[in-house]
């Protein structure tokens, strides 16, 4: 198949009927209160109406949709390197992007599209807060081909005849390599069950909290079913009970968050192709991103402590973001990779395997302030609602050691792990209590340096430092100050000094 993108071409013809789906889709979302209100009165509505009715709503749907197909278009302009969109049916709109600004390139399939065999394709710049180009119906190979072309600017000087002749398969099979990490379902079922305990316990006292209110006001209302339950708590069956039903939520749980890694990362296989990376992966709606090293502002590596007894770790990495809540949900994560496979990864993205170098520790004041915060404080909090508010909260008072301890020992591990890494290529910000987080960055890379201290802490020149990056900041408090002013000069003239082109 030839590809050509030197002049306007629309969608898949077969994309007419996901513009359909997705019209009928925002449409159905809209009317939803109506819809609702006519099922629950179906029996009264006139049959012969309701049909003509749903029948001229599906044809407009079609004509709209139509409509919109033919009025999308979009193409390569090679003299102004731009990537030209055009939309709208009556409102007629133009984008041109620039494509020097364009940081990822993603390739999706929705369920909707995977049954009728169409790719969308996303292209987003750095520093917006939304996709700025999005076409939803195009065949795999075109996908594939035009990400290929506007993450691959070089591709747009090869001349018109050259582009023509040259075929597709030969290009791609030329410009990627078999999968160099593939994740396999046995390490997504460990980070299913190794992750997301925070999401686990909250859930677990949303629901126990919840049948326990429930049950409260329904037995106050009813004094047999209340007695009944006295006895039942005498035989000492209530705590069996308890423990079970925790047991079953807990199951559940984890069996629920197994199921949505599985789901979500199913496949997951990273190719190189050309100079970047190919991430594809997704069960039913698949995903393939296309990640320039060059453009990576931060790469997070996080484990907890079974994470690490299984052999399994996360990626993140993070590119150049508006700092929107939808950036922040558009981070490449990478699941359930080994120690190998991260540093495949690594060695792709920085041509080495990132060093730590001089290390940088808070001071124990650190540890102190935290203890404060969230240890003497809430406790004295607590005696003093049991004390002038409410006294029933005494009752509860063999919780406050459990309390002191959990807190105590997370603050402890948080302020232990809690390091600051300076090598001449590379800035490591290691944290974390239970899952430790190492945040990776290259000091070219940084767009601004914040340096503070306190008037108090002069003599024991102790101060902070926030390096902002266009991909999110990374911060330090209470270090050794003298030692981080001379690495700020150091990196301030590094970012002055350096011409790549990271954006």
């Amino acid at each position: 198949m030839d590809v050509s993108f030197s002049a306007p071409q629309r969608q898949s013809p077969v994309g007419v009927l996901v513009l359909f789906f997705y019209t009928l889709q925002k449409n159905a979302r809209a009317f939803w209160p109506l819809i609702v209100v006519y099922a629950f009165k179906f029996k009264e509505l006139n049959i012969l109406y309701l049909v003509t009715g749903i029948v001229l709503f599906l044809i407009l749907i079609g004509v709209i949709s139509y409509l919109k197909y033919r009025s999308f278009t979009f193409f390569l302009d090679a003299e102004k390197d731009e990537f030209i969109i055009s939309d709208g049916i009556l409102n007629k709109t133009k984008t041109a992007i620039q494509l020097d600004k364009i940081q990822q390139v993603n390739i999706n399939q929705s369920f909707i599209q995977k049954l009728i065999g169409v790719y969308e394709l996303h292209v987003d710049t750095a520093g917006s807060a939304k996709k700025e180009g999005h076409i939803k119906a195009i065949s795999h190979e075109v996908a594939l081909e035009l990400k290929s072309r506007l993450l691959d600017q070089s591709a747009l000087k090869i001349s018109q005849d050259l582009d023509m002749n040259l075929n597709l398969a030969d290009k791609e099979a030329a410009a990627t390599e078999a999968p160099f990490v593939t994740i396999g379902l046995l390490s997504l079922l460990k980070l299913g069950i190794t992750s997301n305990y925070g999401k686990t316990i909250g859930l677990i006292i949303i629901f126990g909290s919840t049948i326990y209110e429930n049950f409260r006001k329904f037995s106050e209302t009813d004094s047999a079913y209340q007695e009944q339950v006295n006895s039942y708590v005498d035989k000492g069956l209530a705590s069996q009970s308890l423990v079970i039903g925790f047991a079953f939520v807990l199951a559940g749980v984890l069996v629920l968050n197994i199921a949505r890694v599985i789901i979500q990362y199913y496949g997951y296989t990273i190719t190189r192709q050309k100079n970047s990376m190919l991430l594809s992966y997704g069960l039913f709606n698949s995903k393939s991103t296309i990640l320039k090293p060059e453009k990576v502002q931060i790469t997070t590596i996080k484990r907890n402590f079974f994470q690490k007894k299984l052999g399994i770790l996360e990626l993140r990495i993070r590119q150049a973001t508006s700092g929107t809540a939808e950036d922040r949900k558009s981070i490449i994560e990478i699941p359930g990779c080994s120690d190998l496979e991260s540093s495949s990864v690594l060695q792709l993205l920085y041509d080495q395997i990132p060093e730590k170098g001089l290390s940088l520790k808070p001071n124990f004041r650190v540890l102190a302030v935290a203890l404060l915060l969230f240890i003497l404080l809430p406790v004295l909090l607590f005696y003093a609602i049991g004390a002038w508010v409410e006294p029933v909260a005494f009752d509860f008072a063999y919780l406050v050691p459990i309390y002191v301890i959990f807190i105590g020992l997370l603050q402890y591990f948080k302020f232990k792990n809690n390091r600051l890494f300076i090598h001449d290529n590379f800035i490591i910000k290691q944290s974390g209590g239970w899952d430790i987080s190492t945040a990776i960055i290259e000091p070219h890379k940084i767009q601004a340096v914040t340096t503070s201290q306190y008037f108090w802490h002069k003599k024991l020149d102790l101060g902070s430092v926030i390096l902002h990056t266009a991909g999110g900041t990374i911060s330090f408090q209470m270090g050794n100050f003298s030692i981080l002013k001379s690495k700020v000069n150091l990196w301030l003239y590094r970012m002055e000094k350096s011409d790549s082109n990271w954006m």
